[in-house]
């Protein structure tokens, strides 16, 4: 399965969701000739191919969660800095609900960043995945060490092709660098406590 199954154009987007995906896209390209990067060397860091990465330039196709995090991995970066307007300050105690930010994909995962934490290269998320959806439709691997904390449902997470059926109350944790795939098989909606570690 070829990796651009990871992004999904929109036919008929909201005025919201438009403006989201042309903001994501001109972050995703801010940071990539900040770097003098190509768009084909991207392309290719990232297993997409140039058009397809051009779409999500110019906020015409909505990347998934795993290929954001992918994009963000090859630019060096982490992905709230791809999704975020407005980073929290590191050093506020308190993060408030109405502070949080979210977004939707095109399969309707919705990410709610709770906390950045750069210094320490922490990011933690509450993740919401509708009834058959899922983060990637294909395994992937990048940088780093993750935890995830089952709220509700039941979710499906795929590591090195081994699937773990996680139920409410339950962990898992293992390097981003094992090929891994999130999905929600069941017919209800499953909330999730993310915790990416930017260091494995």
């Amino acid at each position: 399965m070829s990796s651009e199954r990871l992004l999904k154009t929109w036919d008929t987007p909201t005025e919201s969701t438009a403006s989201a995906l042309v903001a994501i896209g001109a972050r995703i390209r801010e940071q990539r000739q900040a770097r003098e990067m190509t768009l084909q060397a991207l392309a290719a860091a990232c297993g997409l191919s140039p058009s397809m990465l051009s779409l999500v330039e110019r906020g015409r196709a909505s990347p998934s969660i795993g290929s954001l995090i992918v994009i963000a991995n090859a630019l060096g970066v982490q992905m709230s800095e791809l999704i975020v307007e407005h980073q929290v300050d590191e050093e506020e105690l308190v993060v408030r609900a109405s502070d949080r930010t979210a977004i939707e994909t095109a399969s309707h995962v919705i990410r709610r960043l709770i906390k950045e934490d750069r210094s320490r290269g922490v990011s933690i998320a509450i993740n919401e995945y509708q009834p058959h959806t899922g983060a990637t439709e294909k395994p992937i691997t990048h940088d780093g060490y993750e935890y995830g904390f089952v709220l509700d449902g039941t979710l499906t997470v795929e590591v090195d092709g081994i699937s773990h059926i996680l139920e409410p109350g339950d962990l898992i944790s293992y390097s981003s660098r094992r090929p891994h795939r999130i999905w929600n098989r069941g017919d209800r909606q499953v909330r999730t406590l993310w915790i990416n570690m930017q260091r494995d």
